[in-house]
């Protein structure tokens, strides 16, 4: 027998054989998930853009020029206050319910009832109490 005459015996059976096994035993039904997996994944998106060249220093417009000069006097003002002892603040008061409109603390707040301007308790005689063993707790 001549190699044309092997291929001639050979290749119907190994194509049968390879078809059985193909449609038979679930091959095809298994590459075909993986291949639609691998669709849906997709790959990840890369987005080129082109680098735009840098300008040189375009001439300010008229409104930018207004914006820093407004910028420049409001941070005059504000510092000749803060050189000359201006307190900005001076005359306010903290808001006691921390910008609600509910005079009510919010629920869980164990500060809620208490005004932010309360001194709360003086504890400067605490050390006083426990008199020369109170190095012995620290």
């Amino acid at each position: 027998m001549n190699k044309a005459e092997l291929k001639a015996v050979l290749k119907p059976l190994i194509k049968e054989c390879i078809k059985e096994a193909i449609f038979e035993d679930g091959v095809l039904s298994g590459i075909i998930s993986e291949v639609a997996q691998g669709l849906s994944a997709g790959a990840p998106l890369v987005e080129q853009r082109k680098p735009t060249p840098k300008r040189a220093n375009p001439a300010p417009s008229q409104r930018q020029q207004e914006m820093k000069q407004e910028r420049k006097q409001l941070l005059n003002s504000i510092n000749k206050d803060a050189y000359n002892g201006v307190n900005v603040f001076e005359g306010t008061e903290a808001i006691s319910s921390g910008g609600s409109s509910s005079e009510s603390a919010p629920p869980g707040s164990p500060l809620g009832d208490i005004a932010p301007s309360d001194p709360g308790i003086n504890i400067d005689g605490i050390l006083n109490i426990a008199g020369d063993s109170w190095g012995k707790f620290i």
